[in-house]
């Protein structure tokens, strides 16, 4: 069976699937900067491997109803065990052994406080990393330290056309690289959310989509506090 490992251009376009959920062959073709032909036939060999699926079509002008593509179940696990893969996931399962072997031998309380401290440290790393210019200047550093991490992560202003003057982002991470820690310890998460609130001291932050509650994504919106937003 063909891989998708052997095409950087199927893996392109697994990526884009998960990260926007549905495309039709054209808009995959004008985004990756792939002739529609070459897409389709991509697209063919993925859905032969059950892995790409489509279930509506749309208009597209007076040409005829193009297929919305989607991945399928079988897309989706394949894409998450390549970034595990790629990222490489020793790491996460020797973190839940270790963390295991903590919480049978410490009290509750004690796990609790080394796990906090362990995000303020890494709080502290973050905020030294992300410096002290714009927030567009701060939450794009923090986007490119979560890739180096392995996170699938971007971000985007909100309510402006000009990323430099918007004072509220969307910041998504479209994997979770510490995902067998998360499932294991959910509280993992919670600390997270304090971090980037601890790592932006001058704004909130909203955690607006959760990968542990079934969706695709991590999603926290970073917005501006009312004294800070119109310097």
């Amino acid at each position: 069976m063909t891989t998708i490992h052997q095409s950087s251009t199927k893996q392109d376009i697994l990526e884009y699937l998960h990260k926007h959920e549905k495309a039709t062959a054209l808009e995959l073709a004008e985004v990756l900067d792939v002739t529609p032909q070459a897409i389709r036939r991509h697209l063919k060999d993925l859905e032969a491997e059950e892995l790409v699926l489509y279930s509506t079509s749309v208009q597209a002008g007076m040409g005829r109803p193009q297929h919305l593509y989607q991945l399928s179940r079988q897309g989706r696990d394949r894409l998450h065990r390549t970034m595990s893969d790629r990222f490489g996931d020793g790491h996460g399962n020797f973190a839940v052994s270790l963390l295991d072997t903590l919480a049978e031998t410490m009290g509750d309380d004690q796990f609790k406080w080394i796990l906090q401290k362990q995000w303020e440290r890494k709080a502290l790393e973050y905020r030294d990393r992300v410096g002290s210019g714009s927030l567009r200047q701060r939450v794009a550093n923090l986007v490119e330290f979560r890739k180096a991490e392995g996170f699938m992560a971007e971000y985007h202003p909100v309510d402006a056309n000009d990323c430099f003057e918007s004072d509220r982002f969307i910041l998504m991470e479209h994997n979770c690289a510490i995902s067998n820690v998360a499932e294991s310890f959910p509280s993992i998460c919670g600390h997270e959310l304090e971090m980037f609130a601890a790592v932006l001291p001058d704004c909130t932050v909203e955690r607006t989509h959760w990968i542990i509650d079934g969706e695709h994504r991590c999603g926290y919106l970073v917005q501006a506090c009312q004294q800070n937003s119109h310097k």
